[in-house]
């Protein structure tokens, strides 16, 4: 086993947790508790933390403008307790799965092997620094098993996602130097505008970050990446990918691989719905 399973698990499983910062149906639950726009995302995936101030979101979610985390929180928790949001929450994610999917596969042998084995490789993961995986791992499984699927890949990916910010503290990265070097990188993913955008960066804010990293020899005037800009991106992926892995050790190559190939044509089904109508909140 290498490093690269721990990527590819994350691309195939992605979506079948992703949907939640795109659908109407959470935008609407967190509206329905006043909480609207942006400030439901902050809100709703902070939510397992319990009511932290801002400071700890910017922390943990690592590429926001700081200014945009403010707005949201600590306001969000004078008009919904973490509780309800979680609740909203999950109440989204299991109607837009049941709308994406379906009755049969909602209810099928395959989602509950799926679901025991997703459980199986939270198994694998420890807290040790690792603090929004942490809070989600510590919220109550849900019962029915396309929900438990549900859960255990949102813990998988935060577990994921702590490591990653971790990788990118150790190459001496802020936010907005991180979403530069990640738009700038030419894979195509995510443009840099967008980045900058959904992220809430002001240009003067954006364009000093791309002046840091230029000062560092990482960025070129063109606005792509240097060779050692590249490597230094490619040496945070490979960190996260490494960093990521202890679940899928537990787990094994064999049901790993089986794990990818019972989520992947619902995570193409989930892509293919209405699921991602609404447009990004942030990752």
């Amino acid at each position: 086993m290498t490093p690269t399973l721990a990527r590819k698990m994350w691309r195939t499983l992605e979506p079948y947790h992703g949907f939640i910062y795109f659908t109407r149906r959470a935008s609407e639950a967190y509206a329905a508790l006043g909480i609207s726009g942006q400030d439901g995302y902050f809100a709703s995936r902070a939510a397992a933390m319990g009511a932290v101030d801002a400071e700890v979101v910017i922390a943990t979610f690592f590429n926001f403008n700081p200014d945009l985390v403010r707005t949201a929180i600590p306001a969000a928790w004078d008009k919904a307790s973490p509780d309800a949001l979680v609740a909203a929450r999950r109440d989204a994610a299991d109607r837009a799965l049941r709308a994406s999917l379906g009755d049969d596969i909602v209810a099928s042998d395959e989602m509950v092997a799926a679901a025991e084995l997703a459980r199986r490789a939270t198994e694998g993961c420890s807290p040790e620094g690792r603090p929004l995986y942490a809070a989600h791992a510590a919220l109550p499984w849900p019962d029915e098993p396309h929900m438990a699927l549900w859960h255990g890949i949102t813990v998988l990916r935060e577990f994921r996602g702590d490591g990653h910010v971790a990788a990118l503290v150790i190459e001496g990265l802020d936010g907005c130097e991180a979403l530069w070097t990640h738009g700038a990188a030419g894979d195509g993913m995510v443009a840099a505008e967008v980045l900058r955008r959904t992220r809430g960066w002001p240009d003067a804010a954006w364009e000093a970050a791309a002046g840091r990293l230029r000062d560092r020899g990482w960025l070129g005037d063109d606005g792509t990446l240097t060779a050692e800009g590249s490597a230094v991106r490619q040496r945070i992926e490979d960190t996260t990918d490494e960093l990521a892995m202890a679940p899928w050790r537990l787990l094994g190559q064999e049901d790993s691989d089986r794990l990818r190939a019972l989520v992947r044509p619902w995570s193409k089904a989930i892509v293919a719905s209405d699921a991602f109508s609404a447009g990004p909140a942030g990752t």
